[in-house]
């Protein structure tokens, strides 16, 4: 009897091994089977390819945004000396050196070779480089130049150039994604996402007029005169200014608006220069504690503080202390949309001023005046 539990033993152990091994290496000769994981693979789908990339949007406006280098040169600090006899006996004749450290960023805005950027990019340089997305280098002239607005049009000898498509004046709006393209630190082309952090953003010490658009997306030295773009590729601003305490990027970035930019490029372009509108008046924003003591319900409007002899406005009968709360039927919100909304319109025209005189609504006529350029 030992014997045959001692065989029966032996048996079960082996019968146990063998179905250990089957079952761990051949599982299926025992109609058994390991769970199986099942990984979701996403399909390609074109179509919703814009939700999650702006590469369509890069890929239409990048070729036409170009590097600008200028080269000028040293200020001498002995140049008032230079011609002086004397002077050139004991330290000969003095050159000046060129620097090339000035770069910048532009926009093809036309396809026979029309550039835009802004003007401190330029305004120093005694010759300026433009090199293009595909590689090449063209030399570039400049058309005219707008201190006042930040602005400028250079010219290269280049035909079927890559222009940049405009987005429409009243498209954006806070909270839009947009994107930077530029030069930053010289590194190259380089674009950057962020969105419309405000609007109409002024009294920032800029510009003369200033309605920049604020963005988070990461503007930094080298930006300068490069192209702000929405999702379809299309211009909405031109990088100008950041807010830097360390002079890179906080998050504070300003472009000035395609509406600014169109008025400029259109007058420079026929013209050579920018004209404005003028009518000569000194204003103010209002407060609130202006409002109350003017009797109004809202602190909105430019408070005329003083006005210009034989100016414009003093020929049409405005006074110190009339608020002024239209343009043509256009609300004034402050003294920056004021200059903004006068600076549009054409001089010799006539245009309509509403005011507020005594808590009386008045609209007065005007006719426009040439606004004095910063050299006269």
């Amino acid at each position: 009897m030992r014997k045959i539990w001692l065989i029966f033993a032996q048996t079960v152990t082996i019968c146990l091994g063998v179905l250990f091994v089957l079952q761990t290496f051949k599982p299926n000769l025992l109609g058994l089977s390991q769970k199986s994981i099942t990984i979701k693979q996403a399909t390609k789908q074109p179509s919703t390819r814009a939700l999650d990339s702006y590469s369509q949007a890069a890929k239409k406006a990048m070729p036409a945004v170009v590097n600008i280098f200028t080269t000028s040169k040293n200020i001498n600090p002995h140049r008032e000396f230079m011609d002086d006899q004397l002077f050139k006996h004991f330290f000969g004749d003095q050159e000046e050196e060129p620097n090339d450290n000035s770069l910048g960023s532009g926009v093809i805005v036309s396809e026979n070779g029309l550039i835009l950027t802004n003007n401190h990019v330029i305004e120093t340089a005694d010759a300026i480089e433009v090199a293009l997305a595909d590689g090449r280098k063209l030399s570039a002239s400049i058309v005219g130049a707008d201190p006042e607005s930040d602005l400028a049009l250079l010219q290269v000898e280049a035909k079927d150039l890559p222009s940049i498509t405009f987005a429409s004046n009243d498209q954006l709006a806070v909270g839009d994604v947009v994107l930077a393209i530029g030069n930053p630190f010289g590194v190259g082309q380089t674009i950057t996402q962020g969105i419309v952090s405000a609007l109409g953003r002024n009294h920032l010490g800029i510009n003369t007029y200033e309605n920049f658009i604020q963005t988070d997306a990461s503007i930094n030295p080298g930006n300068s005169g490069g192209a702000l773009i929405d999702t379809s590729g299309n211009l909405v601003g031109i990088n100008s200014a950041i807010y830097s305490r360390n002079g890179g990027s906080m998050g504070i970035g300003f472009a000035i608006p395609i509406s600014i930019a169109k008025q400029v490029i259109e007058q420079i372009a026929k013209e050579g220069s920018v004209t404005r509108g003028w009518v000569g008046v000194e204003a103010q924003n209002m407060t609130t504690e202006l409002a109350e003591s003017f009797g109004l319900k809202t602190a909105s409007g430019a408070l005329i503080a003083g006005i210009l002899a034989e100016s414009p406005a003093d020929k049409a009968g405005l006074k110190a202390g009339d608020i002024l709360i239209a343009i043509n039927d256009r609300p004034v919100i402050n003294s920056a949309t004021m200059l903004n909304l006068i600076a549009a319109l054409e001089p010799n025209k006539r245009a309509t001023l509403s005011i507020v005189r005594a808590q009386k609504k008045l609209d007065i006529k005007i006719l426009i005046g040439k606004r004095p350029s910063l050299n006269d």
